[in-house]
Formats: structure tokens, C-alpha cells, sequence
């Protein structure tokens, strides 16, 4: 296969390289705005560069993979969606709930492919715990701890464009709580913190948060997310049922240490970011899309799943700003309405 990459960042990069040394992929063409860092991704990795995604979608690719800054991606989606062309876009699909319908509204009437970057559908803990609940081995389900913790805050520069913690960070463990449990979040109660640097008050961000969310069974679950966990890159998931609990996320790098005496101390090498972490997650959804568009695979994650995460985000991002309890249903009928289209199913 032809593949184009739009975007060579960090994560960009990173899928170059996977893509390059996949078996099913015989050409890669990469492009970026900042051309000297897309020449640089692609002697590395042996591609071909190309000046703009004009060129990529004019440089007979099989499928796309968008990597470019979020505020590209609700056009790039529908631009290959026009051509007929499968493809695989990071999270999200915009930063609001208009510009996300819109595209998938043109994903939807072309009738083309569009698998979505929540990569943590593909770690091996993430899916033992899927397994583990719809086997019935936790027993009833009553309660889930979801949290991501970053080591540091980004650039001051990324907040305003990143469209806050909770699109940005947790957007993830309200789609893991979606994929996990196979409920939907019906309710959130969600608050937020910026006492830390000052770039996030300016930027009308925070730098912690926690969210209170309410699913369609009874069962209760936090979410908690910070940019300042200087202990390192912390991602878990806590399911507790009747018969059963299950961790996932804790590992000898997970940077926690134990209180009780003879407990274990905290490890000496960390988890020191996503890519790290999720390294072996990122390379298996990149297989996964090129199996789907080989035809092999059903769509693991297309951009109705990110609709409905994005809704748990908005929902949390409202709560906060309006300290109350807000159900999705207020956020979805208000977008479907504003628009003037139905919401997805």
C-alpha cells in the first residue's frame, strides 16, 4: 500500500516510523507545514516528501493518516472523505461539537472510512480489563477510578490550542470508561483546578481536574486528570465489582510508591510519557487501520465513538465552568440543535 502522513510532530514521527517498517506498506509520503521537519522525518525513515497535503492527496495514496495540529483536522477528514480515501486521524476531530458534526456529516455521506487515535483501545491492560467485565469475573460492577497524570505541562503555547484538560487529556479515560464497561456516561459533576503555573489561568485552562460521572447501569466512576505529576507519566484504570477487582496501568514502572512499611518504593525508572507508555498501542492501531483498509477488520474506532467521548468532555467542560451536574443528553440535543442535524448514533 501508498500510504500519506499529514503531520510529522511527535506523534507524527512516531507513526512515520511505524508505518515505513510495516510489511503492508510499500511507499510513505509525508508532508508537514514545517518542511524541514518533514524532510528530516523522511531521510530517516526512507519516504517521500512532499511540499503539502495537496500533494499527498494528489500522489495516489491508499489511505491518509492525520498527525497535523487539531485545528487541520476537521478539513483534512472531510477532504479525504471527498476523494474517497480511508483515514486514520489523531484525536480529536475538532476542538468543538459543531466542527466534529460537520465532518463526520461529510464521513457519513460519502460513505468512506474513518478510524479515530484512541490508542489505548489497543494496550494489552486496557483490554484484559474489557475482558474481564464482559465475562462477568468482577461480578456486578460498582465502581471505576480512571486517571491520566502527566510529568509536566506542555508549552505554554499548546494550552490554548489543546481545547483544555478535559478534551485534551481525559478525553481518553471517558472513552476508556465507554470501551471498558460497555455503558454510557449518562451524567458528570466535574471540577477543575489552576493554582498551578500561571500559563494555565491565562489560558483559561486548568492544570488539574476530576469529574464525577454517573453510567446508564447505576455504576459510579472518577475520572482524574493533571499535567503536574512530577513522579511521572501515570495512566491507570481501577474496576471494582462484587467478586473482583482489577487494576490496569500498574506495572514496576508505574511511579507510585507504597506508604505501609515493606511496601514497594517508588521504581527507579518511571514511565516518563504517552509515547513510552502507549508505544506498543500506537503500533497496533496503525495495524489495525491498515488491516481495515484491506478489508480484514471492522472499523475498531470510528468517528462516532469520538463523538460520543467528546460529549463526556463537554459535558465535564460546562459542569465545571457552571458547578453543576450536567447530563449528556443537554450537551447532545444542544449540539444537534444548533447544527440543525441529528446528532450521531
Amino acid at each position: 500500500m501508498r500510504i500519506g502522513l499529514i503531520g510529522t510532530g511527535r506523534i507524527g514521527s512516531f507513526h512515520a516510523g511505524v508505518l515505513a517498517r510495516h510489511p503492508e506498506v510499500d511507499a510513505l509520503v509525508v508532508t508537514d507545514l514545517d518542511g524541514a521537519r518533514a524532510a528530516r522525518v523522511a531521510g530517516r525513515v526512507g519516504a517521500t516528501r512532499a511540499e503539502s497535503a495537496d500533494e499527498v492527496f494528489g500522489a495516489g495514496v491508499d489511505a491518509v493518516v492525520i498527525a497535523s495540529a487539531t485545528s487541520a483536522h476537521a478539513d483534512l477528514i472531510g477532504r479525504a472523505a471527498r476523494a474517497g480515501l480511508p483515514a486514520f486521524c489523531e484525536k480529536p476531530i475538532a476542538l468543538g461539537l459543531p466542527g466534529t458534526l460537520g465532518a463526520l456529516r461529510e464521513v457519513e455521506q460519502a460513505g468512506s472510512v474513518l478510524q479515530m487515535g484512541f490508542m489505548r483501545r489497543f494496550d494489552a491492560g486496557y483490554g484484559t480489563a474489557r475482558e474481564a467485565v464482559r465475562s462477568g469475573s468482577l461480578g456486578r460492577l460498582h465502581t471505576v477510578r480512571a486517571m491520566t497524570m502527566d510529568p509536566a505541562p506542555p508549552p505554554a503555547a499548546y494550552l490554548p490550542l489543546s481545547g483544555g484538560l478535559y478534551r485534551d487529556c481525559l478525553v481518553h479515560d471517558f472513552d476508556m470508561l465507554r470501551w471498558v464497561t460497555g455503558r454510557e456516561v449518562t451524567e458528570v459533576y466535574a471540577a477543575g483546578s489552576d493554582a498551578g503555573p500561571g500559563m494555565f489561568r491565562a489560558a483559561g485552562d486548568v492544570d488539574t481536574a476530576a469529574a464525577l460521572l454517573t453510567l446508564d447501569d447505576g455504576t459510579l466512576a472518577t475520572a482524574t486528570a493533571t499535567r503536574c505529576n512530577g513522579a511521572g507519566y501515570d495512566v491507570r484504570m481501577e474496576l471494582a465489582g462484587e467478586t473482583g477487582q482489577i487494576t490496569v496501568g500498574l506495572d514496576d514502572r508505574t511511579p507510585v510508591a507504597s506508604a505501609e512499611p515493606g511496601g514497594p518504593a517508588a521504581p527507579s525508572r518511571p514511565w516518563p510519557g504517552f509515547l513510552e507508555r502507549f508505544a506498543p498501542a500506537y503500533e497496533a492501531e496503525l495495524d489495525a487501520f491498515l488491516r481495515l483498509v484491506r478489508g480484514e477488520l471492522p472499523n475498531p474506532c470510528d468517528g462516532r465513538e469520538a463523538w460520543r467521548a467528546l460529549l463526556v468532555a463537554e459535558a465535564c467542560e460546562t459542569s465545571r465552568r457552571e458547578r453543576r451536574p450536567v447530563e449528556i443528553a443537554e450537551v447532545s440535543d444542544g449540539a444537534a440543535g444548533r447544527s440543525g442535524t441529528r446528532a450521531p448514533g
